[in-house]
């Protein structure tokens, strides 16, 4: 199976780099409603077989022109929303970037069981990503579909979860590799037989023409 996990557009609180990640959430800025359409364009000839969307509004709108043009149906799937920030939510200093990105990070090193402040653990978020995958795997093997699964997340989810549970790269790579507002990371396997990373596109799906270097986006570049 290939599967496309795809970063939303840009938000307001991707703007003013707040730790934005209950629910609903934001919608998009005009940047990121322009992004959205862009990825529609530039994924225009993949053959996509099924549109998925988290539970947050934004990845909803993100997939919406995607939608459109592949006359899909956007399944909105609980489990693959944003790594919950506990009390760090809301927060736009430094120190809280750094401690909500470190506790990810660790969780990439292997320690699952350190949680975000009065927030999850690595257990907790793994669990409920694996769980949401497993669903969608089992739902495509067993449809006959040979196209690729659209995966509309989030930036900090996709990047640790593809991060440890690719066997082809190091367990660095996500904290090396930052994801912009609709980057995709494909990969091809599924939850039985693993995961191989085929490409990080950490770039706005468009061109760089899309991208703002003045956000102060926590989960992105900043990383």
């Amino acid at each position: 199976m290939r599967l496309l996990l795809i970063r939303h557009g840009q938000t307001p609180g991707n703007v003013l780099g707040q730790l934005d990640t209950a629910h609903p959430g934001p919608g998009l800025t005009e940047l990121g409603e322009r992004q959205a359409e862009a990825l529609s364009r530039v994924l225009a000839n993949e053959r996509i077989a099924s549109l998925y969307a988290s539970t947050l509004i934004r990845t909803q709108i993100t997939a919406a022109p995607l939608s459109r043009v592949h006359g899909l149906e956007i399944e909105v799937l609980q489990g693959i929303h944003e790594i919950e920030a506990g009390s760090l939510e809301k927060m736009t200093d430094h120190e809280s970037h750094k401690r909500y990105m470190g506790t990810i990070f660790s969780w990439a090193d292997g320690d699952l069981d350190r949680r975000m402040p009065d927030g999850p653990s690595g257990r907790d978020f793994f669990e409920r990503y694996d769980a949401a995958m497993a669903k969608i795997a089992g739902r495509e093997n067993g449809s006959g579909n040979s196209g690729s699964v659209a995966v509309v997340s989030h930036g900090a989810a996709i990047r640790v979860w593809a991060g440890m549970r690719a066997g082809n790269i190091g367990p660095d790579f996500a904290i090396k590799h930052a994801l912009d507002n609709t980057g995709i990371v494909a990969l091809d396997g599924d939850p039985d037989s693993g995961w191989e990373l085929i490409h990080w596109d950490d770039s706005p799906v468009g061109g760089l023409a899309l991208a703002d270097p003045t956000a102060e986006d926590p989960t992105g570049r900043l990383a």
